[in-house]
């Protein structure tokens, strides 16, 4: 038969030039490249060899002329969800869904909440990657899928298989609680577990690559010898180290240290500018900074002590065998401020103190104890005399990067990158306690000195740069910093109006952070509205939630005008205080009951009007 227009989906010139090719071809020729064709619609891209396709090419023939039963296998559909709220998890399922397309797996990748739940009936292989937030609950991103599997509605999945990986901090009471929640819903419904759920402290560059790896070689088969993992060149590291991160940090020149409280208030809050000077990439208002820190070195000379340590002894400390003093070690490697209860466990089979084994047999004992404690405490309430420097730098994890948001235009500094911290000093337990980068920005760095750092994306806060988009901003104390980028930003790009600050703190004279900037956008345009609420000015406490309400009428006009809400800040108090005024005003406004306004809400977080940076 000769193709034409009409009877296939061929242009006329590749009709003629199919037909040329054709009639120039054996029969066999022509059986191996039905087959490559066949094949390699299955297979993605990956090369047939002629054999292989004469062999699929008869296995088609056969199966499709007598409906024999040596079909061609179709491949599984592989599906990667991720639940992410400041970017890791979304960037560890794009490393997986690059891993597995290179292997020449097709994959649907999608975040949480892109993904349309009747679909999930249709999925074969699931792969989740979520991060927990808060006191054990979804992202954001989350919140709809998670409910929506746990509802009567989710269906059966028999014949799926799946596996989780769950980003966590070991700190929360309610470690990795969203990745343990979708493990045991998945199982409920049927799902075959394909490789074990895997849990991540804040250092998980390490197992989220064993996690792929394992992945991988599940997916290929008993039946198949080869060594995929070797084959595939993205892995976590790998991806990272294309660019600045935490193994490959950025060494920034600070510029400016200034603290922007005046005299007599209860707070300092540095302002830090580092030198971009060639860090070949850019950033957006919304992203982060991470400052890898160093531990405060009178806590570090009091561990030593303690311990009746050598601070010269010689200690590894990662699975390449790099060697550092103790002294470096606990200074620039491991964390010695923050007890966890998994560090409790560890340490209790390495020291020699009877009374800790009781204690750790009375409930809630642990996570009492720990709360504003350090190692310092621990190894003075309990005895030890056999511990080795190595066995203790071999427990510790990993001294974790601090993120802050930046607080500067890329467009507007280019070599430049601010940022806003706020020094974190407190007394617990008859010691004084401090921030671990804060308290190095406020006592230890001074301008010409330089410090480690990473840009790091958030594409869970992006603004909008339409002149006709209402934005409001919430942010009291440090969260004001992405809004002061984003407005830097908007004036590079002469955007004017449509935005709405609300900032708080506690005095108006010693605490207006940014001050001269706010009151130059609000004169130039570039801010169309501000309230304020500084909560030691008045007998009565007021809170930027308190200003919201009595905006009432105006912050319900904007929503209904198309305006993003963006929230950065304290999540303990002021994020959850925010948002329940945020409901009244839409519940009163809308003259909706509580339930439908917190459906508005939600509504507003799927079309991305609704975001939250909070911490």
């Amino acid at each position: 038969m000769q193709l034409s227009v009409t009877n296939s989906p061929f242009s006329e010139e590749q009709a003629t030039q199919i037909n040329q090719l054709l009639s120039t071809l054996t029969p066999e020729q022509q059986v191996w490249l039905s087959g490559y064709l066949t094949a390699n619609q299955q297979l993605g891209t990956a090369v047939v060899a002629p054999e292989a396709a004469t062999a699929n090419a008869t296995t088609a023939s056969t199966s499709i002329g007598t409906n024999d039963t040596h079909e061609i296998t179709k491949p599984r559909a592989i599906t990667v969800l991720y639940g992410s709220e400041t970017g890791n998890a979304q960037s560890l399922a794009e490393v997986l869904d690059a891993r597995l397309t290179e292997n020449g797996y097709t994959v649907t990748l999608s975040s949480m909440d892109a993904f349309k739940t009747k679909d999930l009936k249709k999925v074969e292989d699931l792969f989740i990657v979520s991060a927990t937030h808060g006191e054990g609950d979804p992202p954001d991103n989350a919140i709809t899928f998670h409910e929506f599997i746990h509802s009567r509605k989710a269906p059966k999945l028999s014949g799926v298989r799946y596996s989780v990986l769950s980003l966590g901090d070991e700190s929360y009471e309610f470690f990795c609680q969203t990745g343990k929640d979708f493990d045991a819903r998945l199982k409920e419904l049927g799902g075959e577990s394909l490789v074990e759920r895997v849990d991540c402290d804040l250092d998980y560059d390490e197992p989220a690559d064993k996690w792929m790896n394992d992945i991988l070689h599940a997916l290929s088969g008993p039946q198949d010898n080869r060594d995929v993992v070797s084959e595939s060149h993205t892995s976590v590291q790998s991806a990272k180290e294309k660019k600045y991160s935490k193994s490959n940090p950025y060494e920034a020149e600070v510029l400016e240290n200034i603290n922007l409280n005046g005299r007599g208030s209860n707070k300092e809050v540095r302002h830090v500018e580092l030198l971009l000077d060639n860090y070949g990439e850019g950033f957006e208002p919304g992203d982060c900074l991470a400052i890898l820190p160093e531990n405060d070195p009178e806590i570090v000379t009091q561990l030593i002590e303690v311990l009746n340590f050598d601070a010269q002894a010689v200690v590894t400390v990662d699975t390449n065998g790099t060697e550092v003093t103790l002294e470096d070690a606990l200074t620039s490697h491991v964390e010695i401020t923050k007890l966890t209860k998994p560090l409790i466990q560890k340490l209790a089979e390495l020291v020699d103190d009877s009374t800790l084994s009781t204690k750790l047999a009375e409930d809630g004992w642990v996570q009492n104890y720990i709360e504003g404690r350090d190692l310092v405490d621990f190894f003075t309430d309990f005895a030890v005399t056999q511990l080795q420097p190595q066995a203790l730098v071999d427990v510790l994890r990993k001294l974790p990067a601090r993120e802050y948001s930046i607080a500067s235009s890329y467009k507007a500094n280019p070599d430049e990158v601010h940022l806003t911290v706020c020094a974190v000093r407190y007394e617990a337990h008859n010691r004084e306690r401090k921030g671990v980068c804060s308290i190095q920005f406020a006592e230890r760095v001074q301008p010409g000195d330089t410090v480690k750092m990473y840009l790091k994306k958030n594409p869970n806060f992006k603004f909008p740069f339409d002149e006709d988009k209402k934005v409001i901003m919430i942010g009291p104390g440090t969260g004001v910093a992405p809004f002061r980028s984003y407005l830097e930003e908007r004036e590079e790009l002469d955007l004017k109006g449509n935005t709405w600050l609300f900032f708080g703190e506690q005095h108006f004279t010693t605490d207006f952070l940014y001050q001269t900037d706010w009151q130059g956008w609000l004169d130039e345009g570039y801010l169309s509205k501000i309230d304020l609420a500084f909560s030691r000015d008045t007998d009565e406490k007021v809170y930027v939630q308190h200003r919201i309400e009595e905006n009432s009428a105006t912050f319900y006009q904007w929503l209904e005008e198309g305006a993003a809400i963006y929230v950065c800040g304290d999540e303990k108090y002021m994020a959850k205080d925010v948002h329940e005024a945020i409901r009244r005003v839409v519940e009163k406004e809308g003259h909706l009951s509580e339930a439908d306004a917190e459906t508005y809400l939600t509504q507003l977080k799927t079309e991305k009007r609704y975001q939250r940076d909070v911490y």
